[in-house]
């Protein structure tokens, strides 16, 4: 089965060419275009696709906050990949915060484009770990909300919460599987179930999540 793709933009051309770029993809429909967040809502909760292509600058409602609104409204929720010409740092952060799978500049070339939709689509978070870390280590000093409260991380089994540590330490399941001597399917269970627990929708937000907590500290890799 193909994947369904909504597109939120609110340049015209640059909706049109996104559009007619996935569409000659092998794999890819479009089955809808959205020109401000508000109507991405409104089209996400009613068509409900796979994946949405999500610019952060639109007007009546931001690509942040309709990225918000669309993972709280959609059941199953569409993996959110932000497309953007801005590549500032605090972007980035808010995205992954919000929920996005994976963030991307508009100036990367089409074949790249059409890899992160088939990318995000397959579960992985788009932005490579080292990038995802160096991030939420910046920002994590300056936005420490301490999301994950001591009674939630207590929910967590010992296994789970060795599993969400080295989630955030940029590991992929392959490499944790590896490292704690169990079944890439096991490790997916707990990742899974850490994100259930701790009430986030991707892997990106685990990585935030267990910085801003606190449960792993900046510049330290035990």
């Amino acid at each position: 089965m193909n994947t369904r793709v909504l597109i939120a933009d609110d340049q015209a051309l640059i909706r049109a060419g996104l559009a007619a770029l996935l569409r000659a993809a092998p794999g890819l429909d479009v089955v809808g275009e959205a020109e401000n967040g508000a109507q991405a809502v409104e089209l996400a909760v009613s068509i409900r696709p796979d994946v949405v292509v999500m610019d952060i600058r639109m007007p009546v409602l931001d690509g942040l906050d309709a990225t918000e609104q669309i993972l709280a409204a959609v059941d199953p929720p569409p993996r959110v990949l932000v497309l953007t010409t801005f590549d500032l740092d605090e972007y980035v952060y808010r995205a992954l915060g919000a929920g996005a799978a994976g963030f991307l500049l508009k100036e990367t070339p089409p074949a790249g484009i059409v890899a992160a939709v088939h990318a995000v689509t397959a579960g992985d978070v788009l932005i490579s770990p080292a990038i995802t870390q160096r991030l939420v280590e910046t920002y994590s000093l300056h936005h420490r909300r301490a999301a994950l409260r001591d009674t939630e991380l207590a929910g967590l089994t010992g296994r789970e919460t060795e599993v969400l540590r080295l989630v955030a330490h940029g590991l992929s399941n392959p490499q944790i599987a590896r490292r704690l001597v169990l079944s890439e399917s096991t490790v997916k269970t707990h990742v899974k179930n850490v994100m259930g627990k701790l009430g986030l929708s991707s892997r990106a937000q685990v990585v935030v999540a267990a910085y801003e907590s606190g449960l792993v500290i900046p510049g330290r890799s035990d």
